[in-house]
C-alpha cells in the first residue's frame, strides 16, 4: 500500500514536471500577432529611402528566392529542398491578401530579425534570419520601404512537404532556442572599418553561411566551421577559409574581381546560384562594398600568409598547359586539346582572363567532381561568367565516359592532387540531376 502512494506520488510529480514544462514552452514559444494595417501608398516612401533599400535587397539576393523562374519579381513560390522536404518562398510584394501589403514595419522587422511572421507563426530556418537578425533598424527600413514599393502580385503561399512533427511552426521556436542569436551585428574592434563594413554584408543580408557552411543533424549551420564548405542546389560551394584547396589564394584582388565580374583570372568563372549572387544581386552594390567583403574574405582565408603560392601555381599552371602539345598521342590528352584547348590554352607566362587556364580553375581541386562536371554539362551562359565570354555545354556531344576520361585526365595533369574516384558513374548521376543546356 506504501509501495502504490509512493509511485502515485512520483507519476503525479512527473505529470506536473512535464505540464510546467510544456506551459513554459508555449509561453516562451507563443508569439502575438502584430495588427494588419492598410497598405501604403508607394508614394508615401522617399525616393532615396526606396533606392538604399534596392541596394540592400540585392545584397540580401533577395529576388533569387523570392521569385520563381519566368514569374513575377518577389513573389515568391520557389521550391527550396532541405533535407526534410520541401519548402516554398512566400510573397514578399505588397499584395495585401497573399503578400506583406498589410505588414507594418515592426511586423517586417519582426520576421526578419526574429523568424516570426505578422500572424504570430514562426518562420521556418529555410528563411536565414540567422542571418538577418544582424541587419541594422536603418537598413530594414530601406528594406521595407523598397519591398512595399513593388508591384504587388497575387500567389498564395505553397504548403511546404515537411512531414509531421516537422511541419509544426511552433516548434521551430525550439530550434531557435538552440541556433539563434539574436542581435545586430557588432563591429569588432581589432580590424578595420572596410573589415567591419564586409563582415557586416557577409554575416547579415550576404548570408555567405547559409550555403558556405555545413549544416549539423538539424539543418543549422556548424558554428566551428563557419564557412567550411557545403553542397547547395546539386553544386559544391567551396569553403571561403584556409582549407580551401585552390591552387591560388584567394586575395582581395582576386575576390573582388569575381564578385564585380563573376570571374577571377586566378580561379574561374560564377556558376549556378553563385552567378545569380554576383549578376543578380552584388551587382547593385558599389564598389566600396564589394571591396569589404572582398577584403572581410580574405582575412578568413588568410590569402596574406599565402600570397607566395600564388607565383608558383602560375608557373606550374603554364608548365602543365604546355605539356599538352608533347601529349597529342595520349587519347586523353588528344579529347581535352579538341575540345577545350582552342579556348583554355594560351601559352602566355601569365593567365589570361578570356582563356582561363584549367591548372588555376578552383573546380579542379574540390574533393569531388561536381562543380567540373556541370559545367563541363551544362556550360557558362553569357549571363552567368564574365561579361561577353561564354562556354558552350556539351551535353549533347560527350557521352559520361568521354566527360569522365575529361575529368580525370585534368586532374592528373593539372593538380597534384589524388585522383577523383567512380567518375563515369558521377557523371551519369550529374546529368540525370542537371537540366539540358
Amino acid at each position: 500500500m506504501r509501495k502504490r502512494s509512493r509511485f502515485k506520488r512520483l507519476l503525479i510529480g512527473v505529470v506536473v514536471a512535464g505540464v510546467l514544462v510544456a506551459a513554459g514552452f508555449l509561453a516562451l514559444a507563443w508569439k502575438p500577432a502584430i495588427a494588419p494595417i492598410d497598405p501604403p501608398a508607394a508614394a508615401s516612401f522617399p525616393a532615396d529611402l526606396v533606392a538604399r533599400g534596392a541596394v540592400l535587397a540585392g545584397a540580401g539576393n533577395c529576388a533569387s528566392c523570392h521569385t520563381v523562374k519566368g514569374g513575377a519579381d518577389f513573389a515568391g513560390g520557389l521550391p527550396l529542398a532541405t533535407g526534410f522536404g520541401t519548402i516554398y518562398s512566400s510573397n514578399i510584394t505588397p499584395d495585401p491578401d497573399t503578400g506583406i501589403g498589410r505588414w507594418s514595419e515592426a511586423a517586417f522587422a519582426r520576421a526578419l530579425h526574429e523568424g516570426v511572421a505578422r500572424d504570430g507563426s514562426h518562420l521556418f530556418p529555410a528563411f536565414p534570419f540567422d542571418h538577418f537578425t544582424k541587419v541594422t533598424d536603418e537598413d530594414l527600413t530601406a528594406l521595407y520601404a523598397y519591398l512595399m514599393t513593388q508591384k504587388p502580385v497575387q500567389a498564395a503561399q505553397k504548403p511546404s512537404t515537411l512531414p509531421f512533427p516537422l511541419n509544426i511552426r511552433l516548434l521551430q521556436a525550439g530550434w531557435k532556442l538552440l541556433f539563434l542569436h539574436e542581435g545586430v551585428y557588432q563591429p569588432d574592434p581589432t580590424k578595420t572599418a572596410e573589415w567591419n563594413r564586409g563582415a557586416y554584408l557577409a554575416e547579415g543580408l550576404g548570408h555567405c553561411g547559409a550555403c558556405h557552411t555545413p549544416r549539423n543533424a538539424l539543418g543549422a549551420e556548424r558554428s566551428g566551421n563557419a564557412y567550411g564548405g557545403a553542397t547547395i542546389d546539386g553544386w559544391i560551394a567551396p569553403a571561403l577559409t584556409a582549407a580551401n584547396p585552390s591552387p591560388a589564394p584567394w586575395t582581395q584582388d582576386e575576390l573582388f574581381a569575381y564578385l564585380r565580374s563573376g570571374a577571377s583570372v586566378l580561379h574561374g568563372t560564377a556558376a549556378g546560384s553563385m552567378s545569380e549572387v554576383v549578376h543578380d544581386g552584388l551587382a547593385r552594390l558599389p564598389d566600396p562594398d564589394i571591396r569589404a567583403i572582398a577584403a572581410y574574405f580574405a582575412d578568413i582565408d588568410q590569402a596574406g600568409a599565402r600570397a607566395a603560392d600564388t607565383e608558383t601555381a602560375i608557373a606550374k599552371a603554364a608548365a602543365a598547359s604546355a605539356r599538352n602539345i608533347a601529349q597529342l598521342s595520349d587519347p586523353d590528352a588528344h579529347l581535352y586539346i579538341t575540345a577545350c584547348a582552342s579556348c583554355h590554352y594560351s601559352g602566355a607566362a601569365m593567365p589570361l582572363a578570356v582563356r582561363p587556364d584549367l591548372s588555376l580553375n578552383s573546380a579542379l581541386s574540390l574533393d569531388e567532381p561536381t562543380n567540373f562536371v556541370k559545367v563541363v554539362l551544362s556550360g557558362i551562359s553569357l549571363k552567368d561568367g564574365m561579361p561577353g565570354v561564354m562556354m558552350p555545354g556539351f551535353a549533347h556531344s560527350f557521352s559520361d565516359a568521354e566527360i569522365a576520361r575529361l575529368a580525370a585526365y585534368l586532374r592528373a595533369t593539372r593538380t597534384e592532387l589524388p585522383a577523383w574516384t567512380d567518375l563515369e558513374t558521377k557523371v551519369a548521376a550529374i546529368r540525370q540531376e542537371t537540366p539540358a543546356p
